[in-house]
C-alpha cells in the first residue's frame, strides 16, 4: 500500500493512501491524532473526504457528473425520473418489469396518511412549503414506525419516502391557494402525476402536456445527487447516530432550504427580476458584481467543485429553448438571462475566475415556464434529491466504517478561570 510522510516536529509519520476508481488519491488520516497529537482544521471540509462513495462522480475541473457511472447526459431527458430513482436507490437500471411494478407501487404508496392530512389545515397561511415538507417527512416515522433492528421493510419506506413526497409537495401548494386536494393515478408517471396534482381542477379533465412532463423528468433527475453537499452530508451525519430514515431525510431537507443551497435558482429569478425592471441594463449589474464593496452579487455563477462548465446548465439551456419554443412562451427574463450570460462569458473578470453558468442559472426560468410558483422552487429540488439522499443513507448504514460523525474543533475561548460566589446569581 503506497503511503504518505509527513514531518511534524522533526519526526517523520507515514499514513496510508487511498485510491478511488477514478484515480482519487486521499491521505487516510484516521489515526493522526493518536499517532501525532494533531488534528487537522479545514473549515467547509472542503478538502477533507468524510466517506468513501459508490454513487455519485463528479470532475469540477473538466465538468464531469455522472450517476452510478452513466454519464448525467445519458441520463436526463433520455428516461423517467421514476428509472433514474431506482438506479439511484439499487445501483442499476431496472429490467423493463421491475420499471413498470416500481412506478407502480411509488403511485400506490404516494397517498399520505389520512391523520397527516389534517396537519395540513393547522399550518399557517405564511408558512414556507419547504418548513412543511421537512415537518411533514419527520413526522411519517409516527405513523409508518421504523424498526431498525428488523430491515426487512426498508424497500417499502423507500417507496413511501419517494412516493409522498411530491403529494406532500402539491398538497401544500393546493392548501395554500384554497383548491381541494388531487390525488395520483397509477396510469400517470411521477412527473405527470406531480403536475396533475398540482393544477388540475375537479371540474374537467386535465391532460398534462407531454413537453411539461418530460422537462420536469428532465429537472428531477438534474437535482438528484451531487456528491457530498450540505444536505447530503447533512443526511448522512444524521443517519451515523443510527436515527431513522424519516428524520435523516428531513434534516437534508432542512438543509437544503438555506438559500446558499437549494435557494439559490430562486435568488438568481429575483436577480433577473430586478434587472429587468431596471430596463433589462445587464452591463450595469455586471460591473456593480466587480465591485468587492457593492452589495449585488451575479447568482448562478460559478460553483464550489466545478472550475469548468456545470454540465447540468448546459442540458437546462437547451431544455429551455426547446420547452419555450414548443409551448410559444415569451418571458422577458429568458432574455436577460441570455444576454447576462454572453456578456459574463466575453468578461475577463469571470473567464479569469471561472465563473460560469451552473445549474441554478436556468432551472428556475424552466420551473416558471411550467408554472411552478417560486416559493416552490426549492420544494421540486428536494423531490428531486430525495433518491439521492436514500441512496447515501443505505450507502452509510452498510458501510463497515460507520462511526457516529463528531468532528473536532480548536478551541480559541477563555482558558482555566474561577466562579467568586455572587449572591445576585441565587
Amino acid at each position: 500500500m503506497d503511503k504518505a510522510k509527513f514531518l511534524v516536529s522533526g519526526k517523520e509519520y507515514e499514513f496510508p493512501l487511498l485510491n478511488g476508481t477514478e484515480n482519487e488519491v486521499a491521505v487516510d488520516i484516521r489515526k493522526l491524532r493518536e499517532s501525532t497529537g494533531l488534528i487537522t482544521y479545514d473549515p467547509g471540509y472542503g478538502n477533507t473526504g468524510s466517506c468513501r462513495s459508490a454513487i455519485t462522480f463528479i470532475d469540477g475541473d473538466n465538468g464531469i457528473l455522472r450517476y452510478r457511472g452513466y454519464p448525467i447526459e445519458e441520463l436526463a431527458g433520455q428516461i423517467r425520473f421514476s428509472a433514474a430513482a431506482y438506479l439511484m436507490v439499487y445501483g442499476r437500471l431496472p429490467s423493463e418489469s421491475e420499471f413498470l411494478e416500481w412506478r407502480k407501487q411509488l403511485t400506490l404508496n404516494s397517498f399520505v396518511h389520512a391523520s397527516q392530512v389534517n396537519f395540513f389545515d393547522n399550518y399557517s397561511a405564511l408558512a414556507h412549503p419547504m418548513n412543511i415538507l421537512s415537518s411533514m417527512v419527520s413526522s411519517m416515522s409516527a405513523f409508518y414506525p421504523y424498526d431498525a433492528e428488523d430491515e426487512s421493510d426498508i424497500d417499502l419506506h423507500i417507496r413511501r419516502l419517494i412516493g409522498q413526497v411530491k403529494t406532500i409537495a402539491a398538497f401544500s401548494y393546493r392548501k395554500s391557494v384554497g383548491l381541494p386536494y388531487i390525488y395520483p393515478r397509477t396510469d400517470h408517471s411521477y412527473a405527470a402525476n406531480f403536475l396533475r396534482m398540482m393544477f388540475a381542477t375537479p371540474a374537467e379533465e386535465y391532460v398534462v402536456p407531454k413537453v411539461m412532463e418530460n422537462a420536469l423528468d428532465m429537472l428531477l433527475i438534474l437535482h438528484m445527487d451531487h456528491e457530498q453537499n450540505c444536505s447530503t452530508s447533512t443526511v448522512r451525519m444524521v443517519a451515523s447516530s443510527m436515527s431513522n430514515i424519516y428524520a435523516s431525510v428531513s434534516a437534508g431537507i432542512s438543509a437544503l432550504w438555506g438559500r446558499l443551497h437549494g435557494g439559490a435558482n430562486e435568488a438568481v429569478l429575483n436577480m433577473l427580476q430586478r434587472i429587468s425592471e431596471d430596463g433589462g441594463n445587464v452591463s450595469k449589474y455586471v460591473e456593480l458584481a466587480k465591485k468587492k464593496d457593492d452589495p449585488f452579487r451575479l447568482m448562478g455563477f460559478g460553483h464550489r467543485v466545478y472550475k469548468n462548465f456545470d454540465p447540468r446548465s448546459r442540458i437546462l439551456k437547451k431544455a429551455v429553448d426547446d420547452v419555450f419554443n414548443e409551448m410559444g412562451i415569451h418571458d422577458p427574463l429568458l432574455g436577460v438571462a441570455r444576454e447576462l450570460e454572453d456578456v459574463a462569458l466575453k468578461d475577463d473578470f469571470f473567464i479569469q475566475r471561472k465563473l460560469y453558468p451552473n445549474v441554478d442559472f436556468y432551472s428556475g426560468i424552466l420551473y416558471r415556464a411550467l408554472g411552478i410558483p417560486t416559493e416552490m422552487f426549492t420544494v421540486l429540488f428536494a423531490i428531486g434529491r430525495m433518491p439521492g439522499w436514500i441512496a447515501h443513507w443505505l450507502e452509510m448504514r452498510a458501510d463497515p466504517d460507520l462511526r457516529i460523525q463528531r468532528p473536532r474543533q480548536i478551541y480559541i475561548g477563555e482558558t482555566k478561570r474561577h466562579y467568586e460566589k455572587n449572591d445576585t446569581f441565587l
